[in-house]
């Protein structure tokens, strides 16, 4: 554990032959523990490990240590009585003038019987938590904590969430909603594993095993971090050794690269300014930003996270897109665009087909129109009006009722999928509407100029081809926005 914020003191319990005492521990037969502390020097080394000054170490186990976050207090397990493995308590040591007092014992509760090991103190040193046996848990050691401001009243347990029928040890608190803690209940790769849980806006615990390199079959726990860095610090596990003694790694998480950039634009291919992009991981991150004038947006993430995006504007609907980052250790950019339908103006819908002069919906249209369905479930208080239009061949009579029985066909869908059916007004146009050329349109079809409007006066004088292509993009199904207000009161 690192004294303070500097994060050059790193503060170990040690069986190391330099111990006081020469009695040996009744549990791992070595001599047992002191607390040991090393320094950085002018070059960044870490200096040979030193027992701490004054009256803190005796020949009784000395283990975990924790302080308080202006570094004058410790707290500490310490075991005393023999041949009791719940002998086990929490004791404190004041320090001054770079030495440390005799350790004197935290009452926490009237139970002597218990054992009381593993203190980390919070961030705002509020708290302490700890690992224990005692009554009211899950099972095996739980994870509580205690007031240290006010301890009348304040004994937690730390809940289901986080505790098991199994043990939970060696706590860390990185911040008011970032937590570390030991398992051997969580599923895990063996022995006890390194765990982080995160605090969600619902007050529930999203946990997380480490994985490897942080876990391995063997026991893997007490984490610390250095507080003046980002991902690096040091934790315990007896890996690698075939007597099964611990020894303290050092870890830096690799600083990768990830992120996600795209654009926000209408579905005429043109910018919109301002939205409102937010993007949520099952990791527990929630990040929110403004886009650029020119739609432009960019967030960072975090490797192998499920994510859900949403795009939103005044006068648009909202937008949703879903996607996951990959889980290698690489640096990565992904692309995700968003195209908002205006609501001021009719939406076109892509790739809705009908059989040859009926109302008949193909099946390569049900792509579409689950699309349309989504928009509609994103957007829950819309009514719209769906729309069909016909080409200028034929009656108009004809045309009319056609297009009729078309939207009609579009509307049946969409309530058969779940959409209220008094959300969705169809209406038929016939070739009364002829299409407007937008610039989308002619970035397809340059031989159209953008404004141009496709009316019959204007097909005529098409060649052949061109004509067909005018008559295919005026038959076209759109919606259009009546009502923002459906099932609001």
């Amino acid at each position: 554990m690192f004294l303070d914020g500097n994060a050059d003191q790193l503060y170990f319990t040690s069986s190391t032959e330099k111990a006081m005492g020469d009695t040996k521990s009744e549990i791992t037969g070595t001599k047992k523990s002191d607390i040991f502390f090393s320094k950085k020097d002018d070059k960044g080394k870490w200096t040979r490990p030193e027992a701490v000054e004054g009256e803190l170490n005796t020949t009784d186990d000395e283990g975990i240590t924790s302080f308080s976050p202006d570094g004058t207090t410790m707290y500490l397990a310490k075991a005393i009585r023999k041949n009791a493995p719940s002998s086990i308590e929490i004791y404190t040591s004041p320090r001054s003038e770079a030495k440390w007092g005799a350790a004197q014992r935290l009452e926490i509760t009237a139970d002597t019987l218990s054992a009381y090991c593993d203190p980390a103190v919070s961030a705002d040193g509020n708290w302490l938590y700890f690992s224990s046996d005692m009554p009211g848990g899950q099972g095996g050691k739980d994870l509580w904590r205690i007031n240290l401001k006010d301890k009348h009243g304040t004994l937690e347990n730390l809940g289901d969430q986080i505790n098991t029928p199994g043990d939970e040890r060696f706590p860390y608190c990185r911040d008011d909603s970032t937590f570390y803690f030991a398992s051997n209940g969580h599923p895990g790769m063996g022995g006890l594993d390194l765990f982080v849980a995160k605090l969600q806006p619902s007050g529930k615990w999203f946990i997380e095993n480490m994985g490897s390199p942080m876990n391995s079959p063997y026991d893997d726990f007490g984490i610390t971090f250095a507080k003046n860095q980002t991902e690096a610090g040091f934790f315990s596990s007896n890996r690698g050794d075939a007597r099964g003694y611990d020894h303290i790694f050092s870890f830096e998480k690799p600083d990768l690269k990830i992120w996600i950039s795209g654009y926000v634009l209408d579905k005429d291919d043109e910018p919109v300014p301002n939205a409102i992009i937010r993007i949520v991981g099952n990791d527990g991150s929630n990040q929110k930003a403004v886009g650029k004038p020119d739609g432009s947006f960019r967030f960072d993430l975090q490797r192998g996270v499920d994510y859900v995006m949403l795009a939103g504007a005044n006068g648009y609907l909202n937008g949703k897109q879903q996607f996951s980052s990959d889980p290698e250790e690489a640096d990565a950019e992904y692309n995700v665009d968003f195209v908002l339908a205006a609501m001021t103006k009719p939406q076109v819908i892509e790739h809705i087909f009908y059989d040859y002069n009926k109302a008949t919906l193909r099946p390569e249209s049900k792509e579409a129109l689950d699309g349309m369905v989504q928009v509609m479930k994103d957007n829950p208080s819309i009514v719209i009006e769906m729309a069909a239009h016909t080409d200028r061949v034929g009656s108009d009579k004809f045309n009319q009722g056609l297009s009729e029985r078309r939207a009609k066909s579009v509307v049946d869908y969409l309530v058969a999928a779940g959409i209220d059916a008094a959300r969705l007004k169809p209406q038929g146009y016939g070739k009364t509407k002829p299409k407007t050329v937008t610039k989308r349109i002619n970035s397809q079809y340059p031989q159209f100029a953008e404004g141009d409007v496709l009316n019959e006066e204007y097909i005529s004088k098409l060649s052949p081809e061109d004509q067909q292509a005018a008559d295919q993009i005026n038959r076209r199904t759109e919606f259009q926005v009546l009502s923002t207000s459906y099932d609001l009161y």
